[in-house]
């Protein structure tokens, strides 16, 4: 298929049904024809950024750069909407995949069959006792006068939150904040009941799936959770989209409540063609489903939702912006009204790569990735990612041409159904953990790649680097714990180092995360586009080239120093010793000086030639600083959170998108907390003695001798 044809096929209309699996399982592509401030974050090692590999390259990388091409991607890939499953996310695959094929890079297509859901029938409304009617929202979001796209949002479906259950609640309304654990416990303190009554929580803390899981936790029969004009919509008076950057009114936040990850029918191994599987029924009994019903609504029905509440006033920091009228408590005596009906279904789904052979070290992957699904026109989420990675690829095509081949091999992933649960990266790291395990040197990670301005592109006399520091943000990149993107599989699951870029933005996840929000208020002209593929870009070409992995160990033990007093903080008073911790990190930092001493020598001997760049010793090296962040991984997992392995670094139970300090210690303090016995406490120094061990294990790797 030519690009063009791919092109022409986005454009027709595309119905929202999944999209059954037909397809056999690897699809060769054949051509017919032809940063806000940018956020990253690295799961071990420092990256030095802002110095080049091999110069002439590197600098011819960076001469390459193209607005245009990024622009023309990205209004390809946005002008419909693509939920995993759907033609249209196919059509979307296939464009991506002739992308790569005709800068002459090969590329294929792996489809895997998995669980998706999508909505049948939704409906809510208000009901007041005294009141003679009841209010019914539209549960709809609103287009623009003039809106390029008003067609195209036909196509986008109805305001829904993937794998809620089906069913009907009429019950009274009660106002849970964040919707987070201690949310509950102060409603709880102040004697509202949330038993039976629907849950309603703004979004700015944790994410969906959480402030649902909590509110059946607590009890509650169904959620609704709004988008609050505090976190998105501006200052007082301030205008939204298209007239500023903020959210509109009616603008929805939606979402996937499964708070596992991967494809639900296959928990914990790949969803391979004839595999092993739960049945759909089995999947959606489990406890990282939501189990309740629950819609997202917007911030003008969340409004009506608050005037109609009676009971205490919430708290100051409960409350809305300057000008919101008072948020009170409840329960009641407004009557929510909630009925969902949901699909969850099996689908198809489709990964692309593509791959650039390495000449020296073929057998040594760096891999970069973005995911392609969106929930609707996914401008900035994630197809701003997607095409700087096609105008990056673009770049080392040229870079081909003019003789380059990179030592190690570089491999492009476009994953599919990330926004279901990482579920097309986590499949295929699943199925390839043998051989990643042995062989990834890195995974570099774009999800949003723009969405507001990068100093650099609008001030060409410094670096971003240079930039990164005037701005007070940390040339040290911040750590991958959290689980919000499709770094998780590669760092929390096989102890590969990553990285990640991805700042938010206030239209996240709704209908007017499009082509015209982004050309107006994401990156006006593109050039911010272009510097994400140079940055991200320049990371690869040192990974992929320089003869010594660019890792460097010495800032790990203050990372973990750092954590051990966060530990220290929440067991003072208790009698839990965090001496295993200190002693372990005081033996990687022997180990990392050790090894950073004797890269430092070899070096020396590189540019001075007494060493061959194919030397056996080189070979050693780097595979010690490699298998280094392995190390860091346990086969049980963490306690209460099994398929996460890193010991490290590792999501919070409590927030999928919060980075935990030792995520199995704090996991096993919050039950100690609860629990308060012997045995829960014993636990918790268990616990602290696991992640010891491991560290120990990464010094051993780091120093590359037998105890």
């Amino acid at each position: 298929m030519s690009r063009l044809d791919a092109t022409s096929l986005l454009l027709s209309p595309s119905p929202t049904p999944p999209h059954k699996p037909t397809t056999p399982r690897r699809l060769i592509c054949v051509v017919s024809s032809t940063l806000a401030a940018l956020g990253a974050s690295l799961s071990l090692l420092l990256l030095v950024v802002h110095s080049a590999p091999a110069p002439n390259y590197g600098s011819l990388f960076l001469s390459l750069a193209s607005n245009d091409t990024a622009a023309l991607h990205l209004r390809a890939l946005t002008l419909h909407p693509h939920v995993a499953g759907t033609r249209a996310n196919s059509l979307t695959a296939a464009y991506v995949c002739d992308a790569f094929s005709s800068l002459s890079i090969p590329a294929h297509i792996t489809p895997y069959s998995v669980l998706l859901s999508y909505p049948v029938e939704r409906s809510l409304s208000l009901a007041v006792p005294g009141r003679a009617t009841t209010t019914s929202f539209a549960l709809s979001q609103e287009t623009y006068p003039n809106d390029p796209y008003a067609s195209a949002t036909a196509e986008v479906m109805p305001t829904f939150y993937a794998y809620a259950a089906s069913g009907s609640v009429s019950a009274e309304a009660v106002y849970a904040n964040y919707g987070r654990e201690e949310d509950f416990a102060y409603l709880a303190s102040r004697g509202v009941d949330v038993a039976g009554k629907v849950a309603v929580a703004r979004y700015g803390r944790i994410h969906c799936e959480d402030i649902v899981h909590n509110a059946r936790v607590a009890g509650a029969a169904a959620a609704v959770v709004y988008t609050d004009p505090l976190q998105y919509g501006g200052a007082p008076g301030e205008a939204w989209f298209p007239d500023s950057r903020w959210l509109p009114p009616t603008g929805v936040q939606v979402g996937s409540l499964f708070r596992g990850v991967g494809d639900p029918t296959t928990p914990m191994w790949a969803s391979s063609e004839g595999c092993e599987r739960v049945s759909v029924e089995e999947a959606m009994d489990t406890d990282d489903m939501p189990g309740i019903p629950a819609l997202p609504v917007s911030a003008r029905d969340a409004a009506e939702i608050h005037a109609a509440l009676g009971g205490d006033a919430a708290p100051a920091d409960w409350q809305g912006r300057e000008g919101s009228p008072v948020y009170r408590l409840g329960p009641g005596p407004a009557i929510l009204n909630l009925t969902y009906t949901g699909n969850d279904t099996m689908a198809t789904i489709e990964n692309v790569f593509a791959v650039i052979e390495g000449a020296e070290e073929p057998d040594r992957y760096v891999i970069l990735g973005n995911h392609r699904d969106a929930w609707t026109f996914g401008a900035s989420d994630p197809n701003s990612g997607t095409a700087a990675m096609i105008e990056l690829a673009q770049r080392l095509s040229v870079l081909q041409k003019q003789g380059w081949r990179p030592r190690r091999t570089i491999i492009f992933c476009s994953w599919d159904a990330e926004e279901y649960g990482l579920t097309g990266s986590t499949e295929w790291v699943e199925e390839n953990r043998e051989m990643l395990s042995s062989r990834a040197v890195a995974y570099l990670n774009v999800d949003v790649s723009v969405v507001g301005p990068v100093q650099d592109p609008d001030n060409s006399s410094q670096t971003v680097y240079d930039s990164w520091v005037k701005s007070n943000i940390s040339p040290l990149i911040g750590r991958l714990g959290h689980g919000g993107s499709d770094f998780s599989a590669f760092v929390q699951h096989v102890g590969i180092p990553s990285t990640s870029m991805g700042p938010g933005y206030p239209i996240y996840h709704s209908l007017y995360d499009d082509f015209v929000w982004m050309e107006k208020f994401g990156d006006p002209g593109f050039s911010r586009h272009a510097a994400a593929a140079s940055i991200w870009g320049m990371m690869a070409l040192r990974l992929a080239d320089e003869e010594i992995l660019p890792f460097n160990y010495m800032s790990y033990p203050v990372e973990l120093e750092a954590y051990t007093k966060v530990v220290e903080n929440e067991v003072r008073g208790t009698a839990i010793s965090c001496s295993p911790l200190h002693n372990a990190i005081r033996t990687l930092k022997t180990a990392a000086t050790k090894v950073n001493g004797e890269r430092k020598e070899l070096q020396r001997q590189l540019s001075s030639n007494q060493l061959k760049k194919d030397s056996m010793k080189i070979r050693s090296l780097n595979d010690r600083l490699m298998q280094a962040e392995r190390a860091f991984t346990n086969r049980e997992g963490l306690f209460k959170q099994e398929w996460f392995k890193h010991l490290v670094y590792g999501p919070s139970e409590q927030n999928d998108w919060e980075s935990a300090s030792y995520p199995g210690v704090e996991n096993a303090i919050a039950s100690a907390r609860k629990e308060n016995t012997t045995e829960s406490w014993k636990f918790v120094q268990h616990e602290i003695h696991r992640v010891a061990r491991a560290i120990t294990q990464a010094s051993v790797v780091l120093a590359g001798s037998l105890t």
